[in-house]
Protein backbone atom coordinates (compact mmCIF):
# COMPACT_ATOMS: atom_id res chain seq x y z
CA UNK A 1 0.00 0.00 0.00
CA UNK A 2 2.91 2.30 0.96
CA UNK A 3 4.36 1.47 -2.73
CA UNK A 4 1.87 2.43 -4.41
CA UNK A 5 1.13 5.75 -2.58
CA UNK A 6 4.80 6.73 -3.32
CA UNK A 7 3.96 5.74 -7.17
CA UNK A 8 1.03 7.81 -7.13
CA UNK A 9 2.85 10.45 -5.41
CA UNK A 10 5.69 10.68 -8.09
CA UNK A 11 3.37 10.12 -10.90
CA UNK A 12 1.33 13.24 -9.24
CA UNK A 13 5.03 15.95 -9.07
CA UNK A 14 5.99 14.43 -12.54
CA UNK A 15 2.37 15.35 -13.79
CA UNK A 16 2.74 19.40 -12.21
CA UNK A 17 5.91 19.44 -13.45
CA UNK A 18 5.30 18.47 -16.90
CA UNK A 19 1.91 20.39 -16.98
CA UNK A 20 3.83 23.75 -15.52
CA UNK A 21 6.09 23.39 -17.97
CA UNK A 22 4.04 23.17 -21.04
CA UNK A 23 2.15 26.38 -19.72
CA UNK A 24 5.17 28.44 -18.77
CA UNK A 25 6.22 27.20 -22.59
CA UNK A 26 2.77 28.54 -23.91
CA UNK A 27 3.14 31.82 -22.07
CA UNK A 28 6.93 32.23 -23.72
CA UNK A 29 5.29 31.68 -27.06
CA UNK A 30 2.60 34.02 -26.72
CA UNK A 31 4.36 36.48 -25.07
CA UNK A 32 6.62 36.51 -28.19
CA UNK A 33 3.87 36.95 -30.55
CA UNK A 34 2.42 39.82 -28.63
CA UNK A 35 5.90 41.16 -28.58
CA UNK A 36 5.47 40.85 -32.73
CA UNK A 37 2.02 42.02 -32.98
CA UNK A 38 2.83 45.08 -30.75
CA UNK A 39 6.33 45.92 -32.76
CA UNK A 40 4.90 45.39 -36.28
CA UNK A 41 1.06 47.52 -35.18
CA UNK A 42 3.08 50.37 -33.44
CA UNK A 43 5.74 50.82 -36.41
CA UNK A 44 3.55 50.02 -39.14
CA UNK A 45 0.34 51.94 -38.31
CA UNK A 46 2.07 55.19 -38.88
CA UNK A 47 2.73 53.78 -42.65
CA UNK A 48 -1.07 53.23 -43.32
CA UNK A 49 -2.86 55.73 -45.54
CA UNK A 50 -4.81 56.38 -48.69
CA UNK A 51 -1.07 56.69 -50.72
CA UNK A 52 -0.07 53.31 -49.41
CA UNK A 53 -2.88 51.60 -51.99
CA UNK A 54 -3.25 53.83 -54.39
CA UNK A 55 0.16 54.58 -55.17
CA UNK A 56 3.20 52.51 -56.60
CA UNK A 57 7.03 52.42 -55.08
CA UNK A 58 8.57 55.85 -54.38
CA UNK A 59 11.80 56.94 -55.19
CA UNK A 60 13.83 58.01 -51.74
CA UNK A 61 12.06 61.02 -50.08
CA UNK A 62 9.10 61.07 -52.48
CA UNK A 63 5.66 60.47 -51.86
CA UNK A 64 4.50 57.43 -52.76
CA UNK A 65 2.66 54.04 -51.74
CA UNK A 66 2.96 49.82 -51.97
CA UNK A 67 0.11 49.45 -55.00
CA UNK A 68 2.62 47.46 -57.23
CA UNK A 69 3.97 45.39 -54.61
CA UNK A 70 0.19 44.66 -53.46
CA UNK A 71 -1.04 44.05 -56.14
CA UNK A 72 1.60 41.59 -57.59
CA UNK A 73 1.69 39.63 -54.37
CA UNK A 74 -2.02 39.10 -55.14
CA UNK A 75 -1.36 37.85 -58.10
CA UNK A 76 1.69 35.73 -57.22
CA UNK A 77 -0.39 34.20 -54.50
CA UNK A 78 -3.69 33.36 -56.20
CA UNK A 79 -1.88 31.76 -59.09
CA UNK A 80 -0.10 29.55 -56.88
CA UNK A 81 -2.91 28.78 -55.54
CA UNK A 82 -4.54 27.88 -58.47
CA UNK A 83 -1.57 24.93 -59.42
CA UNK A 84 -1.43 24.10 -55.39
CA UNK A 85 -4.73 23.80 -54.89
CA UNK A 86 -5.11 21.11 -58.13
CA UNK A 87 -2.15 19.26 -57.85
CA UNK A 88 -2.44 19.22 -53.88
CA UNK A 89 -5.93 17.68 -53.84
CA UNK A 90 -5.30 15.62 -56.63
CA UNK A 91 -2.60 14.45 -54.80
CA UNK A 92 -3.79 13.85 -51.55
CA UNK A 93 -7.20 12.24 -53.08
CA UNK A 94 -5.02 9.73 -54.45
CA UNK A 95 -3.13 8.98 -51.75
CA UNK A 96 -5.98 8.35 -49.74
CA UNK A 97 -8.35 6.75 -51.92
CA UNK A 98 -5.98 4.90 -54.53
CA UNK A 99 -2.57 4.30 -54.42
CA UNK A 100 -1.81 4.95 -50.59
CA UNK A 101 -0.49 1.66 -49.40
CA UNK A 102 0.98 1.07 -52.79
CA UNK A 103 5.29 1.47 -52.49
CA UNK A 104 4.68 3.93 -55.41
CA UNK A 105 2.21 5.63 -52.71
CA UNK A 106 4.81 5.16 -50.16
CA UNK A 107 7.59 7.13 -52.03
CA UNK A 108 5.42 9.64 -52.90
CA UNK A 109 4.17 10.23 -49.15
CA UNK A 110 7.66 10.42 -47.99
CA UNK A 111 8.98 12.44 -51.18
CA UNK A 112 6.17 15.04 -50.12
CA UNK A 113 6.88 14.89 -46.45
CA UNK A 114 10.54 15.85 -47.70
CA UNK A 115 9.19 18.43 -49.52
CA UNK A 116 7.21 20.05 -46.05
CA UNK A 117 10.72 20.51 -45.17
CA UNK A 118 12.56 21.89 -47.99
CA UNK A 119 13.79 25.26 -47.28
CA UNK A 120 12.14 27.62 -49.89
CA UNK A 121 15.91 29.29 -50.45
CA UNK A 122 16.16 25.86 -52.38
CA UNK A 123 12.94 25.92 -54.00
CA UNK A 124 14.19 29.28 -55.75
CA UNK A 125 17.56 27.88 -57.24
CA UNK A 126 15.42 25.32 -58.68
CA UNK A 127 12.91 27.52 -60.03
CA UNK A 128 15.25 29.59 -61.36
CA UNK A 129 17.56 27.00 -63.22
CA UNK A 130 14.39 25.41 -64.25
CA UNK A 131 12.44 28.29 -65.69
CA UNK A 132 14.39 31.61 -64.98
CA UNK A 133 17.56 30.20 -67.71
CA UNK A 134 16.46 27.71 -69.30
CA UNK A 135 12.87 28.35 -70.30
CA UNK A 136 11.82 31.65 -69.94
CA UNK A 137 15.31 33.62 -70.14
CA UNK A 138 14.49 35.86 -67.53
CA UNK A 139 12.65 36.58 -64.36
CA UNK A 140 9.20 36.48 -64.47
CA UNK A 141 6.28 36.23 -62.35
CA UNK A 142 5.10 32.94 -63.70
CA UNK A 143 8.37 31.66 -61.93
CA UNK A 144 7.64 33.16 -59.22
CA UNK A 145 4.42 31.88 -58.98
CA UNK A 146 5.68 28.12 -59.85
CA UNK A 147 8.15 28.55 -56.67
CA UNK A 148 5.67 29.28 -54.50
CA UNK A 149 2.99 26.68 -55.98
CA UNK A 150 6.14 23.93 -55.25
CA UNK A 151 6.37 25.41 -51.52
CA UNK A 152 2.09 25.07 -50.82
CA UNK A 153 2.00 21.53 -52.79
CA UNK A 154 3.22 19.13 -49.88
CA UNK A 155 1.23 21.36 -47.37
CA UNK A 156 -2.52 20.93 -49.63
CA UNK A 157 -1.19 17.27 -50.05
CA UNK A 158 -0.83 16.14 -46.70
CA UNK A 159 -3.53 17.78 -45.22
CA UNK A 160 -6.29 16.76 -47.82
CA UNK A 161 -5.26 13.35 -47.39
CA UNK A 162 -5.37 13.11 -43.80
CA UNK A 163 -9.01 14.89 -44.02
CA UNK A 164 -9.98 12.17 -46.42
CA UNK A 165 -8.77 9.54 -44.37
CA UNK A 166 -10.93 10.75 -41.21
CA UNK A 167 -14.19 10.52 -43.67
CA UNK A 168 -16.25 7.36 -42.37
CA UNK A 169 -15.96 4.69 -44.64
CA UNK A 170 -19.57 4.04 -44.82
CA UNK A 171 -19.50 6.96 -47.47
CA UNK A 172 -18.10 5.45 -49.98
CA UNK A 173 -19.69 2.23 -49.27
CA UNK A 174 -22.94 3.58 -49.39
CA UNK A 175 -22.19 5.12 -52.72
CA UNK A 176 -20.40 1.88 -54.55
CA UNK A 177 -23.72 -0.13 -52.87
CA UNK A 178 -26.07 1.65 -55.56
CA UNK A 179 -23.74 1.28 -58.30
CA UNK A 180 -21.31 4.58 -58.27
CA UNK A 181 -17.83 3.99 -59.81
CA UNK A 182 -14.95 5.00 -57.31
CA UNK A 183 -14.64 8.25 -59.12
CA UNK A 184 -18.12 8.97 -58.55
CA UNK A 185 -18.29 8.91 -54.68
CA UNK A 186 -15.26 10.62 -54.48
CA UNK A 187 -16.03 13.45 -56.05
CA UNK A 188 -19.49 13.72 -55.36
CA UNK A 189 -19.69 12.18 -51.85
CA UNK A 190 -16.07 12.47 -50.25
CA UNK A 191 -15.00 15.53 -51.17
CA UNK A 192 -18.54 17.26 -50.29
CA UNK A 193 -18.19 15.55 -47.12
CA UNK A 194 -14.88 16.88 -46.78
CA UNK A 195 -15.29 20.86 -47.85
CA UNK A 196 -14.05 22.49 -44.86
CA UNK A 197 -11.53 20.14 -44.33
CA UNK A 198 -10.19 21.36 -48.08
CA UNK A 199 -11.27 24.59 -47.88
CA UNK A 200 -8.59 24.56 -44.63
CA UNK A 201 -5.92 23.17 -46.53
CA UNK A 202 -5.52 25.78 -49.16
CA UNK A 203 -5.59 28.26 -46.12
CA UNK A 204 -2.30 26.39 -44.72
CA UNK A 205 -1.11 26.46 -48.17
CA UNK A 206 -1.84 30.72 -48.59
CA UNK A 207 -0.52 30.96 -45.06
CA UNK A 208 3.27 29.69 -46.24
CA UNK A 209 3.80 31.79 -48.75
CA UNK A 210 1.98 34.87 -48.28
CA UNK A 211 5.52 35.90 -46.29
CA UNK A 212 7.65 34.43 -48.36
CA UNK A 213 10.54 36.12 -50.04
CA UNK A 214 14.08 34.42 -50.98
CA UNK A 215 12.29 32.13 -53.86
CA UNK A 216 11.18 35.84 -54.89
CA UNK A 217 14.71 36.98 -55.30
CA UNK A 218 15.66 34.07 -57.54
CA UNK A 219 12.47 34.20 -59.82
CA UNK A 220 10.10 37.08 -59.94
CA UNK A 221 13.00 39.41 -58.57
CA UNK A 222 11.41 42.69 -58.43
CA UNK A 223 9.38 45.74 -60.34
CA UNK A 224 9.43 49.22 -59.25
CA UNK A 225 7.14 49.78 -61.45
CA UNK A 226 3.34 48.70 -61.86
CA UNK A 227 3.18 45.55 -63.77
CA UNK A 228 0.91 42.84 -63.77
CA UNK A 229 2.65 40.64 -66.93
CA UNK A 230 3.04 37.30 -65.83
CA UNK A 231 6.19 37.24 -68.63
CA UNK A 232 7.91 39.85 -66.96
CA UNK A 233 9.60 40.90 -63.23
CA UNK A 234 6.62 41.58 -60.73
CA UNK A 235 6.94 43.28 -57.19
CA UNK A 236 5.51 41.66 -54.50
CA UNK A 237 5.18 42.95 -50.94
CA UNK A 238 8.03 40.04 -49.38
CA UNK A 239 10.61 41.50 -51.73
CA UNK A 240 9.73 45.14 -51.23
CA UNK A 241 9.74 45.19 -47.68
CA UNK A 242 13.29 42.97 -47.66
CA UNK A 243 14.71 45.94 -49.85
CA UNK A 244 13.02 49.02 -47.76
CA UNK A 245 13.69 47.71 -44.32
CA UNK A 246 17.56 47.17 -45.06
CA UNK A 247 17.39 50.76 -46.64
CA UNK A 248 19.20 53.68 -45.19
CA UNK A 249 16.03 55.87 -45.61
CA UNK A 250 13.30 56.55 -43.11
CA UNK A 251 10.51 56.84 -45.77
CA UNK A 252 11.05 53.46 -47.07
CA UNK A 253 11.59 51.88 -43.92
CA UNK A 254 8.29 53.12 -42.61
CA UNK A 255 6.88 51.80 -45.98
CA UNK A 256 8.38 48.29 -44.91
CA UNK A 257 6.79 48.07 -41.95
CA UNK A 258 3.08 49.05 -43.22
CA UNK A 259 3.61 46.25 -46.27
CA UNK A 260 4.89 43.76 -43.00
CA UNK A 261 1.54 44.89 -41.08
CA UNK A 262 -0.62 44.65 -44.27
CA UNK A 263 0.80 40.90 -44.45
CA UNK A 264 0.33 39.88 -41.39
CA UNK A 265 -3.34 41.37 -41.29
CA UNK A 266 -4.25 39.41 -43.83
CA UNK A 267 -3.23 36.41 -43.05
CA UNK A 268 -4.98 37.06 -39.94
CA UNK A 269 -8.32 38.01 -41.93
CA UNK A 270 -8.06 35.34 -43.86
CA UNK A 271 -7.94 32.47 -41.18
CA UNK A 272 -10.50 34.10 -39.63
CA UNK A 273 -12.48 34.40 -42.09
CA UNK A 274 -11.79 29.99 -42.73
CA UNK A 275 -12.99 29.48 -39.33
CA UNK A 276 -16.03 31.42 -39.53
CA UNK A 277 -16.43 29.75 -42.97
CA UNK A 278 -16.26 26.35 -41.41
CA UNK A 279 -17.49 27.19 -38.02
CA UNK A 280 -20.83 27.93 -40.02
CA UNK A 281 -21.31 24.67 -42.24
CA UNK A 282 -20.43 22.18 -39.11
CA UNK A 283 -23.49 24.30 -37.57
Amino acid sequence: MTRMTARARRRSIINTIFVTACGLTAVVALGALALIGWSLLTKGIGGINGDLFTMSQPAPGSRGGLLNAITGSVILCLLAMVFAVVIGVLAGTWLSEYGGRTKLGHAVRFLNDVLLSAPSILIGLFVYELLVRNVVGHFSALAGSVALAILAVPIVTRTTEDILLLQPAALREAGMALGATRAFVVRKIVWRSAATGLLTAGLLGFARISGETAPLLFTSLGNQFFSVKLLQPIASLPTTIFQFALSAYEDWQRLAWAGALLIAASVLAINIAGRAIIHGKSS
